[in-house]
């Protein structure tokens, strides 16, 4: 297996410190628009591996499909994976497949609103425009595997094990996401600093998020709406959580039977009102406005002022968990309520990877994924999710200890609904 890694950010640079550990590529070509940042992530990355010279770093535009499949073919790389923001999918996706590599991403391509009910209907869907390409896909026996970060991705894996060993009949396929991470400044104040990137962040908050109803289909509803108060594990508490747009709504009803599919994400007063204010200002919009005789996106601007993810590992404390909730009928004939969960511990990936942890636990999956494609444990072609994969081998792969394994082991609880819920 030779890879392309797209993007050397927060969540790629994690992405080469966790694959130079496994022996199963060939090549890692870690390719970014500023190449010094690609060559930092090499030379980080290597210098875990004493003799390592299997990663080498390369310049991409990324908006390009014609430079994506240039690099594609200049190292013969057979995968490509995606790690910048879901803005880039298209040419990326469409370059891989131009070069006849297969492709992997861990965010779909860009939704767009209804044009008359945003908070009520769905316009262009996230990932309609890969899925459009499907058949191109299949026809050509090439694999996009789509949403393969944490989430989504190993809440996909979580949702197709939920329904093949341990439910009957499923009620909700719920994600529920929230941590009690913080930062600090130099003096120990806690400060805003998004752990994630905040233009992705600004997409899915903001944008209606998507609910599933098997007798409705897909909907929307209006921004940060559904708060219930979710009580997470390992120590993090409860957190209340909001619905918003993400890709695991539009994935589980493709491959799975369940009457609702949801979204919750725990954000915290301060960053709904955070972003309430960027969506008053319009400095949420991606349309170009002239400043003293420059053009520029007021997205980028708030980007660009904040600290860069890949950075605040140092300053950050807590866990983030990952995970979903599932509430249904029992294998058994039984009532079940079951969360499946996986947490990262901000002070565990700074020790051992030099990296905060949630682009540490969104980095892990794809290369589980990698892994489990180069030995055959997983195969296909088209356009597919995690669901459409057998989940066993990719949870074993990921709890088992090193060097089997990855050494991340994930978590199952059987709990009352009113009990995670907060009702």
């Amino acid at each position: 297996m030779r890879i392309l890694l797209v993007g050397s950010g927060g969540v790629g640079d994690a992405v080469a410190r966790i694959a130079v550990e496994r022996d199963f590529f060939e090549l890692l070509v870690v390719a970014d628009y500023d190449e010094a940042r690609a060559k930092a992530t090499v030379e980080a990355a290597t210098a875990r591996r004493p003799g390592e010279g299997r990663l080498v770093a390369a310049q991409v535009d990324a908006s390009s499909a014609e430079a994506v499949e240039a690099l594609v073919r200049e190292h013969g790389a057979t995968h490509v994976l995606n790690a910048v923001d879901p803005r880039f999918v298209m040419p990326i996706f469409r370059g891989a497949f131009a070069a006849g590599a297969d492709y992997l991403d861990m965010a779909m391509s860009l939704s767009q609103r209804h044009p008359e009910q945003p908070y009520a209907e769905t316009g262009v869907k996230l990932g309609d425009e890969q899925f459009a390409l499907a058949q191109e896909w299949e026809a050509a026996g090439r694999l996009a595997l789509v949403g393969i970060g944490v989430e989504p991705g190993l809440s996909d894996v979580f949702a197709r094990y939920a329904s093949d060993h341990l439910f009957s009949e499923i009620d909700e396929l719920g994600t529920r996401d929230g941590a009690n991470l913080a930062v600090h400044d130099e003096h120990g104040n806690e400060v805003f600093a998004p752990s994630f990137s905040i233009w992705t962040t600004i997409e899915e908050c903001l944008n209606p998020p998507v609910v599933w109803e098997k007798d409705r289909g897909w909907f929307t509803t209006p921004a940060f709406s559904e708060p219930e108060v979710f009580e997470f594990p390992e120590g993090i508490g409860p957190v209340e959580c909001v619905n918003v747009e993400h890709e695991e709504v539009l994935l589980m009803p493709r491959w799975l039977d369940a009457k609702r599919v949801t979204f919750k994400y725990g954000l915290g007063d301060e960053f709904i009102g955070v972003l309430k204010t960027l969506n008053t200002l319009g400095l949420d919009r991606t349309e170009k406005v002239r400043v003293g005789g420059v053009e520029v996106s007021p997205r980028d601007v708030v980007a660009a002022c904040l600290p860069d993810p890949a950075t605040i590992g140092p300053r950050m404390t807590g866990k983030t968990c990952a995970g979903l909730w599932v509430t249904g009928t029992g294998k058994d004939g039984q009532p079940r309520g079951t969360y499946l969960y996986h947490v990262a511990d901000n002070e565990q990936t700074m020790r051992d990877y030099g990296a905060q942890c949630v682009v540490w636990q969104t980095a892990v999956n794809p290369v589980v994924a990698l892994e489990l494609l180069a030995t055959g444990a997983w195969s296909g072609s088209g356009v597919l999710a995690p669901e459409a994969f057998d989940a066993v081998p990719f949870l074993d792969l990921l709890k088992a200890p090193k060097p089997e394994g990855y050494g991340s082991p994930w978590g199952m609880e059987d709990r009352p609904a009113a009990v995670a819920t907060g009702d």
